[in-house]
């Protein structure tokens, strides 16, 4: 079908897990004629679940981008993850719709990230629509629902249809703007519904509403002119009703979506040229302007990163130029998604989301042009820190050169999934979102790389230092009957502020040590202190002076000054008040308001102190709070079982801080076993 700007629909399907969105999306496939079957979750059968592991677990993983035409409309569909373990997924999408459709079950109701969700969608500026759906399950009840969804939705939320019967009796849906014809069996009140929606929608417009006051009515034309305005504008959120596995309601989702949802001209996206901000207009003509939202690896035709084009067009002749790079790109191949499967396309134009393929170098998150005077740079997608992370070491010494390799491309693909190499325990550490999600991260590691990994808890990246000053010499003296060994140091140590790491002081006067050795001492000192003294950790918030010493004209070495250096800084050390010190880190734990109790005193029993406390939409509470890493090393886990996984929770370091001494001895203890035991 050959399309305009106008004519195309952007829509992300967000909400909780088991709400649905694959079934709906499938259903919305079916109807429109995009499949001719429908796909099944529970048989695998879907388009939308196309992996391997999201087919055994029947659950999304990955965000999948579907296309179909319905009512003259060329609708993206981008079916996203509900659960929080892939909360990154649905963060990627949101800047390549226009509009966000929140699924919300029947039967559950609003959850905690339907409600987180949402909020993201809002934050984004995406016009929203609510579906209530599975409403063929059992002990549904409507007034809560729409009572749940006015609180979470915060705006006007009004239902565009009501259900005929419910549960097992659920057969079809009535349109309250033409309810005269209304059939027996239909939940709630049509005309008291018509009445509700009439003025959430004439109250966006001054004269229309004026006109409805005087008149009593408003034709056809102006009312769907005005409600597409509310529903752009964010003023009004309709509500639908829908069965999708049975495919009850779906058709006028899709009809009211192709009339009503904006396109991808009624918002301007805000750009930077430099360090100006520009507007970028939804228009086939002008220089190309396009954004990276998500990436994956196909096994057929390589890596795909996935655009949005914002402004002009986008051909396999065209050549991109990354903003963040600055490097220039052929395009080669342009191509449409249905989920896994890719049909390549001649030309893309503003409003499309496509994808090009092998170009190794384009990351989620880059800013796409035509060249460098005309290209623009965009916001990038603020992902949610990592908080959970095992430490990992290949089961094969073979893969020992791999595995940097593999890890680097799943978190090229992930953005909530991370590695890196710890500078202070030596090990190799991968963070992600749960539990859940590294288990399924480290299968695709040896699904797709054929690297096998061993894990462990992460050991935790305690720090050492001083909490006074000490004085000390040492004289390093030896003969072994040819030249000795001899340097001789005095030093006072003294603790820095928190953060400030390491000073040298060099305070030799009179050549009482020649300069030659000066660097000698320091690096003795320093590589004591990347040691550790205590148990094994970084020596960090020191001082220490230099201020005296003795040479030999003819024994006297780097290495002996060296030496000398290490053993007067150990001795000052233990002089100087030794303590532990711990990583600190913030966190925010949103969870309903039935366990602020229990959360509460599971805080405090783990050291924790609550610094602030507020309160969400949908009867929702933020707990933040500090504690000690070495406590929530499983609090992913923990928080699950404490809430039964309504609970979530963000993670970011914030400071150090001493140990208490009994903990301390503990782990002073731990680590001299560990260093027997090597």
């Amino acid at each position: 079908m050959a399309y305009s700007v106008e004519d195309i629909r952007n829509i992300v399907l967000i909400g909780h897990g088991a709400a649905g969105k694959t079934t709906l999306c499938e259903a919305m496939l079916h109807k429109s004629g995009a499949v001719n079957r429908l796909g099944s979750v529970d048989h695998g059968t879907s388009i939308s679940d196309g992996t391997p592991e999201e087919r055994e677990r029947k659950i999304s993983i990955t965000a999948s981008t579907l296309n179909l035409t319905y009512g003259g409309r060329q609708f993206h569909i981008m079916d996203t993850p509900g659960y929080a373990d892939f909360f990154g997924e649905a963060l990627s999408c949101l800047p390549a719709a226009e509009t966000a459709v929140l699924v919300v079950s029947a039967t559950s109701g609003v959850e905690l990230n339907t409600i987180r969700t949402w909020n993201a969608a809002r934050e984004a500026g995406l016009a929203g629509v609510v579906v209530i759906n599975k409403m063929d399950g059992e002990n549904i009840d409507i007034d809560a629902l729409l009572s749940a969804v006015r609180e979470t939705v915060g705006v006007s939320s009004v239902p565009m249809n009501l259900p005929i019967g419910q549960g097992e009796s659920f057969s079809g849906v009535v349109d309250i703007f033409s309810h005269a014809d209304a059939p027996e069996g239909v939940v709630g009140d049509p005309a008291a519904a018509h009445e509700e929606a009439m003025e959430a929608v004439v109250e966006v417009d001054d004269a229309l509403l004026e006109r409805y006051l005087e008149e009593g009515a408003v034709d056809p034309e102006s009312l769907s002119a005005t409600l597409s305005k509310a529903v752009s504008s964010g003023s009004l959120v309709p509500v639908f009703f829908t069965a999708a596995r049975e495919e009850i309601g779906v058709d006028e989702l899709l009809d009211f979506l192709a009339r009503v949802a904006p396109p991808p001209t009624a918002r301007a996206r805000t750009a930077r040229k430099g360090e100006e901000q520009v507007e970028v207009v939804a228009q086939e003509e002008g220089p190309l302007a396009a954004f990276t939202f998500k990436s994956m690896t196909d096994p057929y035709v390589g890596k795909l990163s996935f655009l949005r084009i914002y402004r002009g067009r986008l051909s396999g002749e065209s050549s991109l130029y990354d903003v963040r790079t600055g490097s220039k790109h052929r395009v080669g191949h342009v191509y449409k998604l249905q989920a896994k499967e890719q049909q390549e396309i001649s030309q893309a134009i503003a409003g499309d989301v496509v994808a090009v393929a092998k170009i190794e170098e384009i990351e989620i998150n880059d800013s796409l042009g035509a060249d460098e005077g005309t290209a623009v740079e965009f916001e990038e997608i603020r992902f949610p820190s990592p908080m959970v992370s095992l430490a990992v070491r290949p089961k094969n010494r073979a893969d020992e050169q791999r595995i940097s390799g593999a890890l680097a491309k799943l978190a090229d693909e992930d953005r909530t999934f991370l590695t890196r190499r710890d500078t202070q325990t030596g090990e190799l550490v991968v963070s992600g979102m749960s539990t859940l999600h590294l288990d399924i991260m480290l299968e695709r590691l040896k699904t797709r790389f054929e690297v096998e990994v061993m894990t462990s808890e992460p050991k935790i990246p305690y720090k050492e230092t001083i909490t006074g000053n000490a004085d000390t010499r040492y004289r390093h003296k030896k003969q072994t009957g040819g030249r000795g060994q001899y340097g001789e140091v005095f030093i006072k140590v003294e603790p820095l502020e928190r953060g400030e790491g390491f000073e040298f002081v060099d305070e030799i006067v009179g050549g009482r040590i020649p300069n030659q050795y000066i660097p000698a001492v320091e690096k003795g000192i320093r590589e004591t202190m990347q040691r550790g003294i205590l148990a094994g950790y970084t020596v960090e918030d020191v001082r220490v002076r230099l201020y005296d010493g003795s040479y030999h004209a003819v024994d006297s070495s780097e290495a002996a000054f060296k030496m000398a250096a290490a053993k007067a800084f150990q001795d000052a050390f233990m002089q100087a008040g030794p303590v532990l010190l711990e990583p600190i880190v913030n966190m925010e734990i949103t969870i309903p308001a039935e366990f602020m109790g229990d959360v509460s005193g599971d805080i405090s029993s783990r050291r924790g102190r609550i610094t602030g406390m507020d309160q969400g939409p949908g009867g929702i509470q933020i707990v933040k709070a500090t504690v000690p890493m070495s406590e929530v090393m499983r609090y992913a886990t923990e928080l699950r079982s404490m809430t039964g996984g309504r609970g979530a929770f963000t993670m970011e370091f914030a400071y150090y801080d001493a140990v208490p001494q009994k903990i301390a001895e503990t782990v002073v203890a731990q680590a001299k076993r560990e260093e027997e035991e090597d």
